[in-house]
């Protein structure tokens, strides 16, 4: 199974162009899309969630069950295998999350009570909330309606789940219960997680994708793009008030405070004088395209 996205392009009425010729074939498994505010990853999910029309372009799901969907043009036979967690969703406060769930299971098609019983159930058990079905949703944690949300996309056993930003305002514990969970369901699914965390990408997804100014600037296995950057990435430590200066001079790609002192990352494909070799991560990776395009903008 695999969504296909070729040359996919939205501007919106105020003049932006959120996306511009996107191109990206992404299979089952977790997939991570990676940007800043901005960049166009909301634009891409709406669009691909059947929520918003795109101006050109195609996205189509293949190898599920024999079919294609074309998912600009048969949104509701994409409906029917989707589930869909956006950045915000509203919940019901005085409606208890078994009642919520079920109701969401009816709009769903679940029409056998039974059935629908069953399933709301199992999917309150799987995300370990169960005990809590009788409380009201207004009473849940942001934890908890995150995963009251995942429950929700996962009604009707969808076969592509997209999540956008899931663990943006999550504790330590709710987040890594969060990415056991997406990590469970992305074995026999295609799960899309729009982020703009680094570390969530790099623990949860073998393909993934950078995409800033509304276009692709990077796409593969993370560990392969990370390798890409071997004896490219220098570090040192400046003080604040030499950042600008070493920002004229060199490729700066990302720069942190570090026990009063600031780390510097720059990109060179031969050595700095003054500078360490580091080895990359993802978090370079992700800053080294980033700049690097915005820096092609800028120019």
């Amino acid at each position: 199974m695999q969504l296909e996205i070729k040359d996919l392009t939205k501007t919106y009425s105020n003049g932006v162009r959120a996306l511009k010729g996107v191109n990206l074939t992404i299979s089952q498994g977790m997939f991570g899309l990676l940007g800043p505010n901005g960049a166009g990853k909301s634009s891409l999910m709406r669009t691909i969630a059947t929520l918003q029309e795109a101006d050109s372009g195609s996205v189509r799901l293949t190898g599920l069950a024999g079919e294609d969907l074309n998912v600009l043009t048969q949104k509701d036979d994409v409906r029917r295998v989707l589930g869909y967690l956006p950045q915000e969703f509203g919940v019901y406060p005085r409606v208890t999350a078994e009642t919520m769930l079920d109701h969401i299971a009816t709009l769903k098609g679940i029409a056998n009570g039974r059935e629908r019983k069953a399933i709301v159930e199992g999917l309150l058990q799987k995300v370990n909330l169960y005990q809590v079905r009788k409380k009201n949703l207004g009473t849940f944690s942001g934890g908890m309606k995150q995963r009251f949300g995942i429950a929700q996309a996962l009604v009707g056993n969808p076969r592509l789940i997209i999540v956008d930003e899931p663990t943006a305002g999550l504790d330590p514990a709710e987040r890594n219960r969060f990415h056991n969970l997406l990590s469970e369901i992305g074995e026999n699914t295609i799960v899309i997680l729009s982020t703009h965390i680094v570390e969530d990408v790099t623990n949860l997804c073998s393909d993934m994708a950078i995409i800033c100014l509304g276009e692709v600037v990077a796409a593969g296995n993370p560990n392969d793009l990370v390798r890409d950057l071997n004896g490219k990435i220098w570090q040192t430590f400046v003080e604040k008030s030499e950042i600008e200066t070493y920002r004229q001079s060199h490729r700066v790609i990302s720069t942190q405070l570090k026990g009063g002192k600031t780390r510097l990352h720059a990109y060179s494909d031969l050595p700095l004088s003054g500078f360490d070799p580091v080895t990359p991560d993802l978090e370079d990776v992700y800053f080294a395209k980033i700049t690097e395009k915005m820096e092609v903008v800028t120019v």
